[in-house]
């Protein structure tokens, strides 16, 4: 009975990391009906454990239960993203001063430098910025290190979730990936200088950019294009 139990605990682990990568990386698009049949058998897990799965995608808020479909991946609106900057830009904000006052700077030197640097990454002949996106994670972890504060890290947790989906919107745009690489290398020099002001002002610089961009593009939640803007 143990073995059991530990075996479809592993199982609905498997099924929900796949199924939140495939969610957060745009392979399942907003809209997209989870149907236990379907996903079991592509899963390669029985109901139970694929149950389990969509249970804590759906306290997560990346997908939701949706009357006569069942569950399906959670839409992205631009009301939604607005929603979600509103918060990241006071809680990012704040780390970022903290790191300032608290950080290794030459954690935060080679973090510079690496953005400084990241054009190789962004214009990646094969049009995928997966590099490019490791590094962002990387300057996130650092800065979370240097913060220490498990609160703060705690409320940052499941935003990011859901802006890592909304990352993904920009991620065929190299001139705006180029700008933010520059923003970040902002970022980690004003951490690195331990300008805590600077810090706190050059992130709410980024994360203003960043949004304006997708209100700007006028981003189709429901696909990982971009509609032609009013000026082509």
């Amino acid at each position: 009975m143990q073995e059991s139990r530990a075996g479809s605990v592993r199982a609905s682990d498997r099924a929900y990391e796949t199924l939140r990568s495939d969610i957060i990386e745009w392979r399942l698009s907003p809209g997209t009906v989870l149907g236990e049949l379907e996903q079991s058998a592509r899963l390669g897990v029985s109901r139970t454990p694929l149950r389990e799965a969509l249970s804590r995608l759906t306290a997560e808020g990346l997908t939701a239960a949706h009357r006569g479909r069942g569950v399906v991946v959670s839409d992205i609106s631009l009301e939604k993203i607005s929603e979600l900057f509103a918060v990241r830009i006071s809680l990012d904000c704040t780390a970022a001063t903290l790191a300032a006052e608290r950080s290794d700077q030459d954690i935060f030197n080679t973090l510079t430098i690496r953005f400084e640097t990241a054009s190789t990454l962004i214009s990646s002949s094969s049009g995928e910025q997966h590099e490019y996106y490791r590094l962002v994670a990387e300057l996130d972890s650092a800065i979370d290190a240097a913060a220490a504060n498990p609160y703060l890290l705690q409320a940052q947790k499941q935003l990011r979730t859901h802006l890592s989906r909304v990352r993904r919107l920009a991620r065929d745009d190299a001139a705006r990936l180029l700008a933010s690489a520059a923003e970040h290398a902002q970022i980690a020099r004003s951490i690195a200088q331990g300008n805590a002001d600077l810090a706190s002002a050059s992130t709410k610089v980024h994360l203003h950019n960043s949004l304006q961009y997708l209100l700007a593009a006028r981003i189709d939640p429901g696909s990982t294009t971009r509609k032609e803007t009013a000026h082509g």
